[in-house]
């Protein structure tokens, strides 16, 4: 094996422009899959660990379905609103959950002195929150269920505020002013970084009835985010929820739901299906470079029967079979499919660490790399060099040696 190995390393060599526009299809191929399932690869492990810090044992209570079609969308119109008070409800009844906050949300304008920001999301929380998404607070604290009775003006702000207006220093005890009222920053959440392009630190929370009081009025519908007691139980807690939820909004055992439940996994669901539409585009593109890296393989091996057949003539008449001229040509069909291999996967390793080098994406190499590699050149070097190692190995050894 390693002498037939040497031999069509050595043939490669001898005609090396051949030999790389001979591997250029599959090096193609086989750096555009890779490269392209090591960026899948490293957002799909962003993704999840960053779905994880926002709490895989969290959901929410809502009048509308994350991911409902239209006409879905049209009858959640219809459905009464879910308001503050079920998260109270929530709490005092249901066993399985560990915690229930509503969740006010609303874009504001931001100011402090001559600075503004736009577009930061303000939400109306309790006091459970932070504990419900895991979220901690750095500096300062979060407020308390008296903040929130009172009605007081407090924040807690995200990274992205207490840069643009506190560069360098610490927000705490300071002044900021959302839609014109003034508010004291009383903690700074840690920084969390962003998610599909969007910053999850550009955003503060004050207490639910702060938020009603200013932003949201008393009828505006509002989400309940719940996190359960246990998260092994979280089926449990899921059931016992919409259980009480039914309870609470007075539904007859035969009426439907006129709320949904939703969860992160449903949200990385979506997106496993989003990345597994680009793998595709990447497994046909890659397979039409393999081919014709492929054909590109067959073809040289024809030359290289041609210009050798007197070579395989001499081997035939020393004694060697059919067997071992149809396997040596097998096998430099797989050194020649193995070169374009090992270089297309080099070139891939270098833009997996451009990628994280440069850019904001994620790339990882998978673990599978070396098993798609071997069966790469396994499955295109056996397919396309069967022909002409065959061609090979049934010349007629008198003829072969006129050649």
């Amino acid at each position: 094996m390693w002498e037939i190995s040497k031999l069509a390393l050595s043939s490669l060599l001898q005609h090396k422009l051949r030999a790389f526009l001979t591997t250029l299809g599959i090096t193609i191929g086989v750096f555009t899959v890779a490269s392209v399932t090591a960026i899948i690869e490293g957002l799909n492990s962003s993704f999840e660990d960053q779905i994880s810090l926002m709490g895989s044992d969290v959901f929410y209570v809502s009048r509308f379905s994350w991911f409902g079609s239209y006409d879905d969308w049209k009858d959640a119109l219809k459905r009464p609103h879910i308001y503050p008070e079920a998260a109270s409800y929530i709490q005092e009844h249901a066993y399985e959950v560990g915690a229930a906050s509503p969740y006010l949300e609303r874009n504001a304008t931001l100011k402090r002195d001559e600075r503004s920001v736009e577009y930061v999301e303000v939400a109306g929380v309790n006091q459970h929150m932070s504990y419900i998404e895991g979220t901690n607070v750095i500096e300062g604290r979060f407020f308390t269920a008296a903040d929130n009775s009172h009605r007081k003006n407090v924040v807690v702000i995200g990274e992205d505020i207490r840069k643009e207006f506190f560069p360098g220093s610490s927000p705490l005890n300071h002044f900021i002013l959302i839609n014109g009222h003034r508010f004291r920053v009383i903690g700074l959440f840690e920084k969390k970084g962003s998610m599909l392009g969007h910053s999850m630190d550009n955003r503060v929370q004050i207490p639910f009835q702060t938020h009603i009081k200013y932003f949201s009025g008393r009828h505006q519908d509002a989400t309940i985010a719940v996190k359960a007691r246990d998260p092994n139980r979280l089926n449990a807690a899921l059931d016992e929820v919409r259980s009480i939820m039914r309870l609470y909004r007075g539904l007859r055992p035969q009426e439907k739901d006129d709320f949904d439940i939703n969860q992160m996994s449903s949200l990385l669901d979506l997106y496993h299906q989003l990345t597994a539409m680009l793998w595709a585009v990447a497994i046909g593109i890659g397979s039409i470079s393999l081919v014709v890296g492929g054909i590109g393989v067959m073809n040289i091996m024809l030359v290289t029967v041609t210009e050798r057949t007197r070579e395989i003539g001499i081997r035939k008449s020393l004694g060697a079979t059919r067997r071992k001229i149809l396997w040596q040509f097998l096998v430099e069909s797989m050194v020649v499919c193995a070169a374009g291999v090992l270089i297309g996967l080099g070139l891939a390793s270098l833009a997996t660490w451009a990628i994280n080098a440069y850019t904001p994406l994620a790339a990882r190499i998978p673990a599978n790399w070396g098993v798609l590699a071997t069966g790469t050149v396994i499955v295109i070097g056996m397919i396309f060099g069967l022909w002409p190692a065959s061609r090979a190995a049934r010349l007629d050894p008198i003829e072969a040696l006129r050649y």
